[in-house]
């Protein structure tokens, strides 16, 4: 049965990767609204994700309504961020700039990226796969990890269309290694930095819309190790089908700097980015996994657990928290 779920994911998302770079924009967009339509109502537990992070991150600003509608375009920008990988390799070097628009806040920190090799990175947010395929384009491949599909069919079209730019995918295997060896060489490391990963030597505690969440620090840490600039930006979606991509704050990290305030300091310019473009960030995913101790914390989703890692994380912080007094 493995086999042949296997044999039929590879034809459909082969058949995909055939057709959607041949289509229209304006199907594309259509598609986009539909698939993520679709989504939105038939995952019941993704949506109802969503709806708790957005109630606990925004609290009584928006109404359940409103919730609602966030969530269901969340799904639909989630959908165009998907088959825009696919319709993407239809792009060449000569005909991406159609497609998008780029604001640079230090355009210094950019060509002095150029020259030393960098760091980006940006959240699950607007088109997170369009923005890394053109910096591609522009010049500046990309050193990605990305996981590894069970098929792995699957993982060599999807690092196939992610390598469309000229980056080079690896997998999570000794990913730090790999990403050391590629900046070393005055190359470029392109990462996603607001997973919610394991307390550990690799992790760190920040306030993410006022609640505590475990978060990778690789980005810091690389950029730190090597004297390299860390660049942080988004890719907003336009309705007309474009996107506007913002590079914001180049940070320049010292050897003896904090790595929870640098980490904190990246944080923040997505989180203005997200809650000026709610509809943009991934709500599906569970972003707060663990409570800050036991006990009742009803400002947490009722997903989030208990664990001693995290707590005795926040502990060595000083970050520790008590639940609430009861009513």
């Amino acid at each position: 049965m493995k086999n042949l779920r296997y044999f039929c994911e590879t034809v459909l998302v082969s058949f995909a990767a055939w057709v959607l770079p041949r289509l229209p924009r304006s199907v594309i967009l259509a598609l986009t609204k539909g698939v993520g339509s679709a989504a939105y109502c038939l995952d019941i537990k993704g949506r109802q994700t969503a709806l708790e992070n957005l109630k606990v991150a925004f609290q009584d600003q928006y109404t359940l309504a409103e919730r609602r509608r966030i969530a269901r375009r969340s799904y639909q920008n989630f959908a165009r961020t998907f088959l825009d990988l696919f319709w993407a390799s239809s792009l060449t070097p000569t005909t991406w700039q159609q497609h998008i628009t780029i604001q640079m806040c230090d355009a210094e920190a950019e060509a002095q990226a150029r020259e030393t090799g960098g760091v980006w990175v940006t959240p699950h947010f607007g088109n997170f796969e369009f923005v890394s395929l053109i910096w591609g384009f522009r010049g500046i491949p990309f050193t990605v990890v990305a996981q590894d599909f069970a098929n792995p069919a699957l993982t060599a079209i999807f690092k196939k269309l992610r390598e469309h730019s000229g980056h080079n995918v690896i997998s999570q295997e000794n990913a730090m290694l790999k990403l050391m060896k590629a900046l070393k060489r005055k190359g470029h490391a392109g990462l996603l930095t607001d997973l919610n990963i394991s307390p550990g030597k690799a992790s760190t505690a920040i306030r993410c819309f006022g609640l505590l969440t475990c978060v990778p620090t690789l980005h810091v840490q690389l950029a730190m190790r090597l004297g390299l600039s860390i660049m942080t930006g988004v890719c907003l979606p336009l309705p007309d089908g474009r996107y506007q991509v913002s590079i914001f704050e180049a940070l320049r990290p010292q050897p003896e700097d904090d790595v929870t305030l640098l980490t904190q300091r990246v944080w923040d310019h997505f989180e203005k980015a997200i809650r000026e473009n709610p509809e943009c960030w991934l709500w599906m995913y569970k972003h707060w996994r663990y409570l800050p101790a036991r006990g009742d914390f009803p400002s947490y989703p009722a997903y989030a657990k208990p664990s001693r890692k995290f707590t005795a994380m926040l502990g060595e912080m000083g970050l520790a928290e008590a639940p609430p007094p009861a009513a």
